[in-house]
């Protein structure tokens, strides 16, 4: 079916309508955050994509201060699952409980039954319950005896990892990691902005609480929305260019960085910049998404899924340097 101008304008409009709730979403979020403008739309891209998130960060960046304002204001459930070495699989999911008084085994459901969850540092549990996570994560079930449980829509993981800790931690694979969505590297403030987190923390008086704004309902409404947002053939050809050039740059020309790369980034890449990209356009009040959307949400999507060579690492490439330069160099429609 053409999708004429005037179906664009009709979503346009439709999308104007629900992203002024997400503006207020923002807005009241930044009453309490300071700064991390860019981790703050982002987060909103994983909740109106239904991807899942890793932040990588220092401690006392705000991340779990900012999970919490965002299931807040969105009137929802929320969990905080701080990750330990101990942590078993039924601390997470939940397990059966025996009844002495008739016999009877009890589903205790775990905290993974909640809307948002913040897995705090992620990298800290053994192998077994990440995976019991990121189960859940994909299924959107949990299975506990004989029964599966479906979780309620939306639900959204939101997983921190200290980069500079290494000892006790327990690397998550990249098979597993390729399941979130979107990777967000949580950096300091700037100087005005932590100027101004003195000036607002540094008392003993109540710090400003942040009030619930909109229903989960809103989610699931702007999800709909979000996918009558158009995104032209040449657009397409370009997400798919872009992951393309990650796996093969000789192709593309891009011989520079051809010793860089191990593996390039999955066909998950292209799902999620394609949605991630209509939801940086949702949050402009459009009812298109270009090429800009593309690359202002592929450093975030890309970066956990370039695997760099041996030969990258010995000159002290990153994948955000492969990223950066397959964007700088891949043509733009």
């Amino acid at each position: 079916m053409t999708t004429t101008h005037a179906d664009v304008q009709k979503v346009g409009e439709l999308v104007r309508q629900h992203a002024e709730h997400f503006d207020r979403l923002l807005t009241e979020i930044r009453r309490v955050i300071v700064g991390q403008d860019d981790l703050l739309k982002k987060m909103l891209v994983g909740l109106l994509a239904g991807g899942h998130i890793l932040l990588e960060g220092v401690p006392g960046l705000a991340k779990t201060l900012a999970v919490s304002s965002l299931a807040t204001a969105i009137r929802t459930r929320f969990q905080r699952i701080q990750f330990t070495p101990d942590l078993l699989p039924a601390d997470i999911l939940g397990t059966l409980v025996f009844q002495p008084s008739d016999g009877s085994f009890v589903v205790k459901k775990g905290p993974i039954f909640a809307n948002l969850i913040l897995a705090d540092e992620v990298n800290r549990a053994p192998a077994k319950v990440q995976s019991a996570l990121l189960e859940a994560m994909q299924e959107h079930q949990v299975t506990i005896g004989d029964e599966s449980y479906r979780l309620d829509d939306p639900f959204l993981v939101l997983a921190t990892q200290n980069p500079i800790e290494q000892e006790g931690t327990y690397p998550l694979p990249e098979a597993q990691v390729d399941r979130f969505m979107l990777k967000i590297l949580v950096d300091y403030p700037t100087r005005d902005e932590e100027r101004l987190i003195l000036d607002r923390m540094a008392t003993h008086r109540s710090i400003p609480r942040v009030e619930p704004i909109i229903e989960p309902q809103r989610v699931l409404e702007a999800r709909t929305v979000l996918d009558e947002i158009y995104v032209d053939d040449k657009v397409r050809d370009y997400i798919v260019a872009l992951v393309h050039a990650t796996r093969r740059p000789t192709e593309f020309g891009l011989t520079e960085i051809a010793d860089w790369t191990e593996y390039g980034a999955s066909p998950r890449a292209t799902i999620y910049l394609a949605t991630g990209a209509r939801a940086m356009a949702f949050l402009a009040g459009r009812g298109y998404v270009t090429p800009q959307d593309v690359k202002d949400i592929a450093p975030d999507v890309l970066r956990h899924r370039v695997i760099i060579s041996y030969e990258a690492e010995a000159e002290e490439k990153t994948s955000d340097d492969v990223v950066r330069y397959v964007l700088d160099h891949v043509e733009v429609p």
